[in-house]
């Protein structure tokens, strides 16, 4: 049972740096106001995923699917508050990352393994996903505004978005990152509008089916897997929660927690008047003929569509930035301790140039959207925003058993473990049986 033993201590070492009031020199410095989160948190939760939520509506059904959303957005809302609880669990004390709360909760041997891989999934994943769609709206706008222009493969269009990550890659910390942040988090409110009230100008298609896609019965049910993790893939930003509180400043007649649920809040308000109208709005225009990306069903008028795909971009390059700099401040974390690399411009150079130009050679080869969203979402996204915050909690502050807040954390788990096991073969199996037939690099 996850509560048979009570969370171990941290050694002096593993929480030295971790004070109230933290010198700049140990991390990045607590300036940020209550809005920083929220902005942070659009960028980090509300991305390219929306645009996914009419496709995998169409494997769902307008029950279970608007069910599968509503569940979700309540569930990952509840964790997010735990998390940001548990941020200042021990008095004196802030858990800066995912990983130093694994570590006071299970142990400074197994804490690591049981929250680091999980978060290094989501983070390197959103970054691999953000690749492909920054290339593919950058092409879509492209084609969109020059028509006559010569076509470039997507594999180069991938290329030139990833290559404005090598200049933002050094921008040094979370705080250096807020303007671009929030542009981003601007553009996800601007082009999920348009992607619901597009389709709601556009009205129904003509003898739209909202029947469930005709395919055999085991490929049905893969996709309807998938469709899980692509809806658990929307509903992100938990990863990287902790190290966004961390920029708020705390003491102990105002801690952080305070500012930070005041902005994850903002964040939740802007997440549902983007999410549930995209996903049924582009359910109830396209049917089960949607596409993967509502915006290419779209087509007319074609400067707004254009736009859109020019605000995803926008979007994408912003959110990859605030997944990339916490693998940043590990990968040159480890460069220090364990390589003597000294710290300064070369170190970031050396480390985040590598970084950026992994998830692009990983993007580039396997460009499949739809798929991507659903492994990711399954395999990395449902643990650290559905139940790994209940295991934490039910850790770390034993709440009675058949309590209402251990029912409520048990029930998240049970939840959250399904649709990580079933999303996770599905997207698997999908990106297996979509790369059969494609021709790489093209």
């Amino acid at each position: 049972m996850v509560s048979a033993s009570p969370p171990r201590p941290l050694s002096k070492e593993a929480l030295s740096g971790d004070k109230w009031n933290r010198e700049e020199t140990a991390g990045p410095p607590r300036e940020a106001k209550w809005w920083y989160s929220t902005f942070h948190c659009v960028t980090a939760m509300i991305g390219a995923g929306v645009l996914s939520l009419p496709y995998a509506m169409a494997y769902l059904g307008w029950g279970p699917g608007t069910m599968v959303l509503l569940v979700s957005w309540c569930i990952t809302l509840n964790t997010m508050w735990q998390m940001i609880q548990l941020h200042e669990c021990v008095p004196g004390i802030r858990f800066d990352r995912y990983m130093d709360l694994g570590r006071y909760a299970f142990g400074e041997k197994v804490g690591p393994w049981v929250v680091l891989p999980q978060q290094l999934i989501v983070q390197v994943g959103c970054d691999i996903v953000y690749m492909v769609t920054g290339g593919k709206c950058l092409k879509q706008f492209m084609e969109i505004a020059c028509a006559n222009c010569t076509r470039l493969r997507q594999s180069y269009w991938i290329c030139i978005f990833g290559g404005v990550h090598f200049f933002l890659s050094q921008l040094p910390n979370f705080n250096s990152v807020a303007g671009v942040s929030l542009a981003a988090a601007i553009m996800s409110l601007s082009y999920s509008t348009i992607a619901w009230a597009g389709s709601l100008s556009h009205g129904r298609e003509e003898n739209v089916s909202y029947g469930y896609k005709k395919t055999s019965e085991a490929d049905y049910m893969f996709r309807v897997s998938n469709a899980l993790g692509q809806i658990s893939f929307a509903f992100a930003g938990h990863a990287v929660a902790l190290e966004i509180q961390a920029t708020i400043p705390s003491t102990p007649e105002k801690p952080s927690r305070i500012a930070m649920w005041k902005g994850a809040v903002g964040a939740y308000f802007v997440n549902a008047i983007c999410y549930f109208p995209v996903a049924l709005i582009g359910y109830w225009a396209f049917g089960q003929d949607v596409e993967d990306n509502v915006l290419a069903a779209l087509k007319r008028p074609q400067w707004l569509i254009a736009a859109a795909n020019l605000m995803v971009v926008v979007h994408v390059i912003g959110s990859y930035q605030v997944y990339a700099m916490p693998v940043f401040a590990m990968l040159e974390n480890i460069m220090m301790k364990r390589l003597k690399f000294p710290p300064g411009l070369a170190l970031r150079l050396v480390t985040r140039s590598a970084y950026v130009a992994f998830t692009l050679f990983v993007g580039v080869t396997f460009p499949f959207f739809g798929d991507l969203l659903g492994f990711f979402g399954g395999f990395g996204f449902t643990p650290t925003s559905y139940f790994l915050p209940s295991i934490l909690w039910l850790v770390i502050k034993k709440p009675k058993r058949f309590s209402s807040k251990w029912l409520i954390n048990w029930v998240s788990i049970f939840i959250g473990v399904f649709i990580m096991l079933a999303s996770t073969i599905g997207g698997m199996r999908n990106i297996i049986t979509d790369a059969s037939t494609y021709s790489f690099y093209t």
